[in-house]
């Protein structure tokens, strides 16, 4: 068998056929990251009759003058329980990428080795689990598995099924706050590239990348159609029109309740009538404020997302939303209505990224709970691993700090998301 250097053809069509295939490991995405200062390969392991057995994308960086490392986002497309094929495929790697002057190339594979239950945060580890012996076999230096978003790509992550999609499957807090926003007249729309100067507004502080980076993103996967934008605005119209209805109904059982207050003064009659008068007040003030706005007659966009289709699974690339409007629940109305929007021509829907810290201490507890509020699976991915090229050049990296340096605040890492579901 012989490692080349794959068409674009060729790759493509091998990493689709995979069920590793992810948008990660596409020709596009080594295009956008040669637009952030990577060199890129797409290099395969192809047998006697041409037949494409492994494959990987693979950026390639400098660090210092003369020493390069190799990154392959969401790992190698290859099958990690062929042993043979796994140490063949890196055995040539390291002795190509020596030549290249590469001291080590990181991975990640999308290999979920354990699934998390919702109730007791207890783990169920899978036949998955005994490729980290595999790699480790074979020289792979397993790297510390963190609980936040320190490596490069989560580990913990959720994946909701949407072909069981269904507004009452949600946690009760999670449901409320989107019918709230609905009542509030939020609405979704399907955005072109001249969005993304809005989706930036809400996204701006959540990564060290411009607004280029994103408007990249989109011109080079939107060629395929395989990036949406959306973004969400108020309805002012239909937010004025909710609450004059809300409002009225509540006034109706107000006046009910005070006309039972007068009859029996009971505790409890008290207890619900000033918790209707708090929602009196409540829809008041959206009545007030719903004029207001529908008098001005502008869009007011407060929340966005872009969203990655790769084969059967989308995926919140990144989402924001306005914090001054966070009342309206915005970040809860995107994020479903994504999912209905892709709900018949998609299976999975990916929530890019979560901590494995589920307690309330985890600086990143909010996160978790906004997402774990549309009750996905939880998955644990076996993580990252260094296969070392150059041992010398490796050690001498570690040494003098150099990767932590680099690895700490890297920009192949992920978004704090999506902190933006805080």
């Amino acid at each position: 068998m012989n490692l080349k250097e794959l068409t674009i053809l060729e790759f493509e069509e091998f990493v689709y056929k995979s069920p590793l295939g992810s948008h990660y490991q596409t020709s596009d995405y080594g295009i956008l990251m040669s637009e952030q200062g990577y060199d890129y390969d797409l290099i395969g392991l192809v047998n006697e009759y041409g037949e494409v057995l492994a494959a990987s994308l693979i950026l390639i960086k400098k660090i210092g003058l003369k020493t390069k490392y190799g990154y392959a986002p969401k790992g190698f497309i290859i099958d990690y329980f062929n042993q043979p094929l796994l140490k063949e495929f890196t055995e040539k790697l390291k002795i190509h990428y020596l030549k290249k002057h590469v001291a080590f190339i990181k991975i990640n594979p999308e290999i979920a080795i354990s699934e998390i239950d919702l109730q007791s945060k207890a783990k169920t580890y899978n036949w998955n689990n005994q490729i980290r012996d595999f790699l480790e076999d074979l020289n792979y230096l397993k790297l510390k598995d963190n609980l936040y978003f320190e490596s490069c790509l989560p580990r913990f992550n959720g994946i909701i099924s949407l072909k069981d999609l269904s507004l009452n499957h949600f946690e009760k807090n999670t449901r409320n706050k989107i019918k709230r926003a609905i009542s509030k007249g939020l609405e979704i729309e399907l955005s072109e590239r001249s969005g993304m100067d809005i989706l930036y507004h809400f996204i701006k502080n959540k990564k060290n990348k411009d607004e280029f980076y994103y408007k990249d993103y989109y011109n080079i996967f939107h060629k395929k159609k395989r990036i949406d934008l959306f973004l969400v605005s108020i309805n002012t119209k239909e937010y004025l029109l909710n609450a004059k209805e809300m409002y009225e109904k509540e006034l109706e059982i107000n006046t009910q309740l005070n006309q039972n207050l007068i009859r029996n003064n009971t505790q409890k009659n008290i207890n619900l009538k000033m918790n209707s008068d708090r929602k009196l007040l409540s829809y008041k003030n959206d009545v007030l404020e719903a004029t207001e706005r529908n008098s001005k007659h502008e869009k007011i966009y407060i929340a966005g997302a872009l969203v990655i289709k790769y084969k059967n699974r989308v995926q919140i690339l990144i989402s924001g939303y306005d914090k001054k409007m966070k009342r309206y629940n915005p970040n809860h109305f995107l994020h479903y209505k994504i999912m209905e929007y892709y709900q018949e021509d998609y299976t999975y829907f990916d929530l890019n990224g979560m901590t494995g810290d589920f307690t309330k201490e985890n600086p990143y507890y909010g996160l978790n709970e906004f997402k774990l509020g549309f009750k996905p699976k939880v998955y644990e991915f076996i993580g990252e691993y260094d296969l070392i090229i150059n041992p010398k050049k490796y050690q001498n990296l570690l040494s003098t700090g150099t990767l932590a340096k680099i690895f700490n605040k890297n920009d192949l890492k992920q978004p704090k998301e999506n902190a933006s579901t805080k």
